[in-house]
Formats: structure tokens, C-alpha cells, sequence
């Protein structure tokens, strides 16, 4: 999938929001849930790759305030195709703190939509993934 984010629609993103998740979940079929978040990271790149998705690791979400760019060190895991903002974690549970991150890091990046996918689970779909859309997601063309 690649798209040059000049025709992002609502379809496409959920498109590859579904390849995303369907990655994830073949990284936890393969691995299981009680590794550290860093092995999952190295292996959704692999599986990301393995399908043909473009993606920048460790990206810096930049601060700007009062019109300065602020030297601070934040990342997100995965920018995808530069529209889907993705973070992993190996957590026992998924905290609001969590979703705030992801959400602001979507804010930032002005990005559509962002997942947040958690490895220690027993089924990555039903209770190891959320997915989240703001205002850029909703002013999008749906096909």
C-alpha cells in the first residue's frame, strides 16, 4: 500500500489501519504476549516491510511553541505512510495516560487516525489494539 497522501481518503486509511493491525497480529502469533516492547518493535518493522507498507520509525513529534521549536525528545514508534500515527507497547493494561499520548502525538503530526497496540494480550483484535480518529480523519473524503 503507498499513497502520496494528496488522494488520503477515509477507505484508504482504514485500509491500511486494517493491514497494520493484521501485521501486529501476526507478530503476536508468532511471538506471544510477555516479551519486551523492543522485540515487538524490530519484528513489526520486519512484518511492516515483509508487506510492502512504508513507514519512518522512531519519529520526532516536533514542539513548537510560541512559534519556537522546542528541543524535546519525543517519538512516536511507527509514522506510517505519513498519515497513521502507531504505538506498541508490552503492558499489562492500557491507561488513559496512554491514549493521551498517542492522541496528542496524532495532534502534532496532524495525523487522521493513530492505533495503540498492546503485545501483552491473549487476542491483539478483540482487546490488544484501539484505534483513534480526530478532526483531519473526519474532514477526509470517505472514498
Amino acid at each position: 500500500m503507498k499513497n502520496n497522501n494528496k488522494s488520503l481518503t477515509q477507505k484508504y486509511l482504514d485500509a491500511l489501519s486494517y493491514e497494520v493491525i493484521g501485521a501486529a497480529i501476526a507478530v503476536h502469533k508468532e511471538l506471544g504476549s510477555g516479551l519486551l516492547e523492543s522485540v515487538y518493535h524490530i519484528c513489526m518493522k520486519e512484518e511492516l516491510s515483509l508487506r510492502n507498507i512504508t513507514f519512518a520509525t522512531e519519529v520526532a513529534v516536533p514542539i513548537i511553541y510560541n512559534e519556537k521549536i522546542i528541543n524535546v525528545d519525543l517519538r512516536c514508534d511507527f509514522f506510517i505512510e505519513n498519515c497513521l500515527v502507531v504505538e506498541l507497547k508490552a503492558i499489562q493494561e492500557i491507561i488513559p495516560i496512554h491514549e493521551a499520548q498517542l492522541l496528542t502525538y496524532m495532534r502534532l503530526l496532524k495525523s487522521p487516525k493513530g492505533i495503540l497496540i498492546n503485545f501483552t494480550c491473549n487476542n491483539i483484535f478483540k482487546e490488544g489494539q484501539k484505534t483513534f480518529i480526530n478532526d483531519y480523519y473526519r474532514y477526509l473524503q470517505r472514498e
